[in-house]
């Protein structure tokens, strides 16, 4: 028995997802004291305006991905280990279309945004806070695309080497504002969208400066864009992350500028916190799942992944049974209704943790990238009418009942699929 757990163990899946769940969290340590230290700065309604805007930046961000993640983790590694010279011609299209079509977004939301802000988020932001979220959009979108093509490569430890770095910077830039009194939402916005990109593409530039020289000068071919699979996952995405921020959306629309808005704000941060270990875990299973090809392979995929995907559902009990002293002293009295609505939402994560195992086969297996667009408008449909209709009744805690059921029926649509695609394979 201990031998199979060493084994198990000393796996290279299991070492880059120690790599990644070790950066991952290093990142997560970031974020919650950069949480630790903003509540202690800012007040609830000015983090709730920021939480907003940060949030807008993150959905557009993960919007504009148009599926490229997906394509880049299925084709990518494959590419990598045959033609390294058809490798460079993927990445230089992929990255020219997606920044392409980004671009056209941004600029419609450049024109837009004053106007959606005043009838729909209500933040009540300055213009310049609200085009520097703008502006913030393209940065992440770009960070995104070398995160998951490092990744892709294996290069797990120099894609978090590089990501901490990034952070450790926007860290000391934000103490150095401290003495000025100048963090507010407009710095903090600069600091986490436009600083912090800008300083990871420095670093992986200097560090890979000839593979840059290759994919510049790498010609584009549209076909290697795969318009079918990416643009159909692209409208799956849209539609769960659209639904991983409408809670917070609709809660800014029905209690604009309550300090509400900034409790339930926080609590997503510490859930998203959290779900940073789901993330290493399947970015590092996602490009073993794209080589699946017989039923013996799934099922021992399957049953890795399950393994793996324990750690973070344990972790969201974990959450819910954390003392409430303890969040008290990270964030303050001010903070407290923030305990009672993040218990409340861990639940429905632990049903999210799992939902990923069927959605890897479908995705990188099978490819059906129908299936996920189905589940994901299931997901987004539920999220945004109970919402709508539970906000109004019970404000903060109407969320989390509503994102349970989503991920619920989610995950049965998930299941059923695979089940019948699972049955379709003759190997």
């Amino acid at each position: 028995m201990l031998n199979r757990i060493l084994g198990f163990i000393k796996k290279p899946t299991s070492k880059n997802i120690l790599i990644n769940t070790i950066g991952n969290y290093l990142n997560v340590f970031f974020v919650a004291f950069f949480a630790f230290l903003l509540v202690r700065i800012m007040n609830p309604s000015d983090y709730g305006v920021m939480s907003v805007l940060l949030g807008i930046s993150y959905v557009l961000a993960n919007i504009l991905d148009f599926g490229t993640t997906a394509s880049i983790y299925s084709y990518l590694p494959s590419m990598l280990e045959k033609k390294q010279e058809k490798a460079y011609i993927f990445l230089k299209t992929i990255f020219t279309y997606q920044t392409g079509f980004s671009a056209i977004v941004i600029t419609l939301l450049f024109i837009f945004f004053p106007y959606l802000d005043r009838v729909f988020f209500k933040t009540g932001a300055p213009l310049w806070e609200l085009y520097l979220t703008t502006f913030s959009v393209l940065f992440f979108i770009w960070q995104n695309y070398a995160i998951n093509s490092l990744n892709a490569g294996k290069k797990f430890f120099l894609s978090n080497l590089f990501l901490n770095l990034s952070n450790l910077l926007k860290t000391i830039l934000i103490f150095s504002l401290i003495p000025f009194n100048l963090v507010n939402v407009g710095t903090v916005i600069f600091a986490f969208g436009i600083f912090g990109p800008a300083i990871f593409f420095l670093m992986l530039f200097f560090d890979k400066k000839h593979i840059f020289m290759k994919v510049i000068k790498a010609p584009i071919v549209k076909e290697e864009f795969r318009f079918n699979y990416t643009i159909t996952f692209f409208i799956a995405s849209q539609f769960f992350n659209l639904a991983s921020r409408m809670d917070l959306f609709l809660l800014s629309f029905f209690f604009s500028k309550s300090p509400e808005v900034g409790y339930y704000g926080l609590s997503q941060k510490i859930i998203l916190t959290v779900m940073a270990s789901v993330a290493a875990i399947t970015q590092v299973l996602s490009p073993n799942f794209s080589k699946i090809k017989t039923k013996e392979e799934i099922i021992k995929e399957l049953k890795h992944g399950f393994l793996y995907l324990l750690v973070p559902a344990i972790l969201f009990v974990l959450l819910f049974f954390t003392p409430n002293w303890i969040f008290t002293l990270f964030f303050t009295e001010k903070y407290a209704e923030t305990t009672t609505i993040t218990k409340a939402l861990s639940f429905p994560f632990i049903i999210y943790v799992f939902l990923n195992l069927p959605f890897l086969f479908l995705l990188y297996t099978v490819k059906k990238t129908g299936i996920i667009l189905f589940g994901n408008i299931i997901y987004f449909l539920t999220v945004t009418i109970g919402c709508l209709y539970l906000i109004p009744r019970y404000g903060v805690f109407g969320p989390p009942w509503v994102i349970s059921l989503g991920f619920t029926l989610a995950l049965i649509i998930g299941v059923i699929y695979s089940i019948k695609e699972y049955r379709k394979i003759t190997l």
